[in-house]
């Protein structure tokens, strides 16, 4: 766990859910521009996860990419960047690390934000509701499968990531909605075992605040929205906690959403 402090009132931000990929440069430029302006101006960035759309190993990293280079320049700036696994680039490394800068940080963990104690999360773990995802997850997250998927080569690998973003595409489209969601029982079970009250995640796509009550006591679950028809973010400064939008000014169509 660490702290962050409110220093000369800037602000911490968290995003999530971006899903980089050639086919929607739109993104890619408005988070290339967001790294080089508003990102400047925070205290730490928090990246909770899919920052990619897929992510076949750090042997396959291009250090002319502008995505790098604009975290490297962020984080040499002195703003720390911290980068969360989602279930699209959970195979993100220490080679990305060294690369731009970042801290990779694991999947629930546990920050001190404005005095409160808050669990971050990718979010796809709360999702317990849907089986067939979880123990697709169980699977690619095992250190046995990764250390083998690694040595495949990156044809073999990138074949993978695209039959795996077709599937994943499909599931969404057959399931209902409810399952794809949290599990309510989940998020409470989470946070009384972590001991906190507060809760940011992203994975849904379902941006907003919920609020609620738990063993009588307030309790609140951000959820960080994608960057698909817009840029979207959480703004903490001061005590005030915001979910906002950036505005896109290219909205590609033909990719569909997938989480």
């Amino acid at each position: 766990m660490h702290n962050i402090h409110d220093t000369n009132h800037r602000p911490v931000l968290f995003i999530s859910d971006l899903h980089l990929e050639p086919r929607r440069p739109a993104v890619t430029r408005l988070f290339i521009q967001f790294l080089a302006q508003n990102a400047r101006q925070a205290q730490a960035l928090y990246i909770l996860g899919d920052l990619f759309e897929a992510w076949i190993g750090d042997d396959a990293l291009d250090t002319e990419d502008p995505v790098i280079h604009g975290l490297r320049a962020l984080t040499t700036a002195g703003v720390p960047v911290y980068v969360m696994r989602g279930n699209r680039d959970f195979l993100l490394g220490e080679g990305f690390s060294r690369a731009t800068g970042a801290f990779l940080l694991d999947d629930m963990s546990r920050i001190t934000l404005d005095g409160v104690q808050v669990l971050l999360l990718h979010g796809d773990t709360l999702c317990t509701d849907d089986i067939e995802y979880q123990r697709f997850r169980a699977v690619v997250r095992d250190p046995h499968w990764q250390t083998e998927f690694l040595a495949k080569p990156r044809a073999q690998r990138l074949a993978y990531a695209a039959r795996a973003r077709r599937e994943s595409t499909e599931h969404n489209r057959r399931t209902d909605t409810a399952r794809l969601d949290v599990s309510p029982h989940s998020v409470q079970q989470i946070l009384r075992e972590q001991g906190t009250r507060h809760m940011i995640h992203g994975h849904t796509h379902r941006p907003g605040v919920h609020r609620f009550e738990l063993d009588g006591e307030p309790a609140q679950r951000i959820v960080l929205g994608d960057w698909y028809e817009q840029g979207s973010l959480l703004l903490c400064e001061g005590g005030r906690w915001q979910l906002r939008q950036l505005a896109l000014g290219e909205v590609p169509t033909a990719t569909p959403r997938s989480r």
